[in-house]
């Protein structure tokens, strides 16, 4: 019996080819991953291959041609590869290629795994590289932070929350606002990268196999730490998406704050920093526009990987074992991790190259009522009376100051405290000056994670420290990996002859 036109080659179950509604929805789809998972889906071959001859399932003669063909395709450029839809997905392309080049030999391939097998390993073996592409880009980004916040340590500025102006404090705390949660985002692509770096291979179809199949050899060819232990898990694993999407928006979320406020900051209305012109985009209509478009991209960013992590989600709300919850991940799960590496990147450039408006900053933290929080304290401490009237007194002093333009002096407060109390508070002006300075403020703040400079530059000898760490073990992985590719490569060329 011939086999039909369109057949895809894997048994005769089927008596008739893929309809074209099919190879133009569905097949196109994963497919159109192949270029993605070509790499990883040719590294998990040449293990499976080598894992057979070296156990002795096939013999030494069949493995050292499949292992030379395996070799020349691995050889071909992803971009180069000429999958098609029409004879399925990726895995269906490799093997349909592998028949025509070595008939003879091609079948031993599928000793002992299932299709899925082989393109979760590729989708994991991507997706361990781009964890750590994005976790390069984000030690780049904390760099490019702790290098502004230590430049302008002295720097001062109004805070704000509710974006009204709070306390004044300088900008290197400010910015060590965002470098702690990266602290934790590092700590999240380090886990995630640590579970996804486990081994699905050698799992045979859900129950595990009869065939002695060598699991840990496999983990190690392909460079993995470890095993996924449960056979049937280590094929879906549906936590996986979702955990490495949610890690992504939780460190675009952080991204996007810092960015939302420079680009608050950019505006003429506030003019506390410029963008430099590289990092910027002129409108076509209106002259005078200097539009700071890469800050805007990477909060485009944060809410389209919002939105990809609801999909993720709901992929996942399935009975267990069904391929919804894995086709759209193979692609959309790396795609999203390198189009939240280039947002990460964009935002370390653009903070290395804004320039600072220290004057603007420092006269409208003069300017503002930031010292209100102090002088009420102050009058706490000093007339002895209970926080919430001496918060009332300055409250009060504050609202008439904003009315009529005038700064909290002794008898404005005295003024208020009649209000409040019935009685003047009695301060001198002398006495209230140190009070009011908004430099002598920050420099108060001397506790563990305050804005006074000492404290600031312990914070920022703490966060380079986890940089450095983080730095070292990105390195080391990198290389452990590429290390583990080489060392399949140079088995499989010996095996092959």
């Amino acid at each position: 019996m011939t086999e039909p036109s369109g057949h895809l080659g894997l048994g005769d179950r089927l008596k008739e080819g893929p309809a074209p509604e099919l190879i133009t929805s569905a097949f196109a789809l994963e497919a159109g991953d192949g270029p993605l998972l070509y790499e990883g889906m040719s590294l998990a071959d040449l293990a499976h291959a080598v894992m057979l001859v070296e156990i002795g399932l096939i013999p030494p003669e069949i493995g050292a041609k499949l292992l030379a063909v395996l070799l020349e395709l691995h050889a071909i450029p992803a971009a180069e590869f000429p999958f098609d839809p029409a004879r399925g997905d990726a895995y269906n392309n490799r093997e349909y290629v592998l028949r025509q080049q070595a008939p003879e030999v091609a079948g031993w391939l599928q000793v002992g795994r299932p299709r899925r097998e082989v393109t979760t390993i590729a989708y994991l073996l991507v997706l361990r590289e781009r964890l750590l592409a994005l976790t390069a880009a984000l030690l780049d980004l904390m760099t490019a932070l702790l290098n502004l916040a230590e430049a302008h340590l002295h720097t001062l500025m109004p805070d704000y929350t509710y974006l009204q102006t709070a306390h004044p404090t300088t900008l290197a705390h400010y910015l060590l606002t965002f470098a702690q949660p990266m602290t934790r985002d590092l700590d999240r692509l380090h886990d995630v990268f640590e579970r996804t770096n486990l081994s699905p291979a050698g799992s045979g179809s859900t129950n595990g196999s009869r065939l002695p199949l060598d699991r840990a050899r496999l983990a190690e060819l392909l460079g993995f730490a470890g095993l996924i232990l449960h056979t049937r898990d280590a094929m879906w694993q549906p936590d996986g998406p979702i955990e490495v999407l949610s890690t992504a928006v939780a460190l675009l979320a952080n991204a996007d704050r810092l960015a939302e406020d420079l680009q608050l900051w950019a505006t003429a209305e506030f003019n506390f920093i410029e963008l430099a012109d590289r990092h910027s985009r002129i409108s076509v209509i209106m002259p005078h526009k200097k539009n700071p478009y890469s800050l805007a991209f990477v909060r485009g960013v944060a809410r389209e990987m919002i939105g990809r992590l609801a999909g993720a989600a709901a992929h996942q709300v399935t009975p267990s074992g069904q391929i919804d919850n894995r086709i759209f991940a193979y692609g959309g799960a790396p795609l999203a991790l390198e189009q939240t590496r280039q947002a990460v990147q964009l935002l370390a450039g653009t903070l290395a190259g804004l320039t600072v408006n220290k004057e603007v900053m420092a006269h409208r933290a003069e300017q503002s009522y930031g010292s209100a929080t102090d002088l009420a304290e102050f009058i706490m401490l000093t007339v002895q009376i209970d926080a919430n009237t001496a918060h009332r007194i300055v409250g009060q002093a504050v609202r008439v100051g904003l009315q009529t333009g005038q700064p909290l002096q002794a008898e404005l407060l005295d003024w208020a405290a009649n209000n409040v109390m019935g009685r003047p508070l009695g301060l001198s002006q002398k006495q209230l000056a140190g009070v009011l300075d908004s430099r002598a403020i920050v420099e108060t703040r001397t506790g563990p994670g305050g804005a006074a400079p000492q404290a600031v530059q312990g914070m920022l000898t703490t966060y380079r420290g986890v940089l450095a760490e983080m730095e070292v073990w990105q390195a080391e992985m990198v290389a452990r990996l590429a290390a583990a590719t080489v060392r399949l490569l140079n088995r499989a060329q010996e095996l092959a002859g």
